[in-house]
């Protein structure tokens, strides 16, 4: 293996870059390599990957090697292998989000992407909560977006999300499509990595009762979820109130 190469292969061979090189495994160098062409954009959402074969050469390490590497990226939804075709960045279209990140299902049907209704997208000073998790200060700002997600015109969630203004400039002036991430990777370049959730059952208030049709006081699932980017950085916090009564959440555990 070339050190050098190695070292230098960050940003697909700029100085400057280097990996540093520890106790880690070298399939695992070589994945924080990849990771970091994702971060900085080197390599885009739906991109095509050089062959397995070209990296390993590029970066002086065993084709073996890079593919690990690339197999610990698929497992992480990172990127996609497409039969006879090669390796692709993965892309946040309705079906990842839907079986990655979004973990509510109708009692009676099958898994699919609600629809979203924009009730009001507004700037201001990060509040505590907002501080606590997205690694603010109170002199920084975010954006606000709430929203109401229905099954079939049938309310289910209302929801808030919360952002960090400096990273998404002109979000709240809109259009606010349904699909977020992908909109986050597409004009802001930041690709949401995995996200944390805690759950816990809540009395709705009567403002959100109203909007969801439901009467003060009804319980809900409140799932506090804090989205991070590739290389961690936190960047969405969405608080979600949601009806259980014909929908569960669905885990899969692996």
């Amino acid at each position: 293996m070339s050190v050098h190469k190695l070292e230098n292969a960050g940003r697909g061979g700029d100085a400057g870059m280097a990996e540093p090189l520890g106790f880690r495994p070298l399939y695992r160098q070589v994945k924080a390599i990849f990771v970091r062409r994702l971060v900085d954009g080197v390599w885009a959402p739906g991109e095509g990957l050089p062959s397995e074969g070209q990296l390993a050469a590029e970066i002086g390490v065993s084709q073996g090697t890079v593919r690990k590497a690339l197999d610990e990226l698929a497992a992480e939804n990172l990127v996609v292998r497409r039969q006879g075709r090669g390796t692709f960045v993965a892309e946040h279209d309705e079906r990842r989000i839907l079986f990655q990140f979004f973990k509510l299902v109708p009692d009676n049907g099958e898994r699919r992407f609600p629809d979203s209704t924009v009730l009001s997208a507004e700037t201001g000073l990060a509040d505590a909560a907002e501080q606590a998790a997205l690694d603010l200060t109170a002199k920084d700002r975010v954006i606000r977006v709430r929203r109401l997600r229905s099954f079939e015109t049938v309310p289910l969630i209302v929801e808030t999300l919360s952002l960090p203004q400096r990273l998404f400039p002109g979000l709240e002036a809109g259009p606010i499509p349904n699909n977020l991430y992908s909109l986050y990777a597409a004009r802001y370049g930041i690709t949401i990595a995995h996200a944390r959730e805690r759950l816990k059952a809540v009395a709705l208030n009567a403002d959100d009762a109203g909007l969801l049709g439901v009467a003060a006081g009804s319980p809900a699932l409140q799932i506090d979820r804090l989205a991070l980017a590739l290389d961690g950085m936190p960047v969405e916090r969405r608080l979600s109130l949601c009806l259980t009564e014909e929908a569960h959440y669905l885990s899969d555990l692996r």
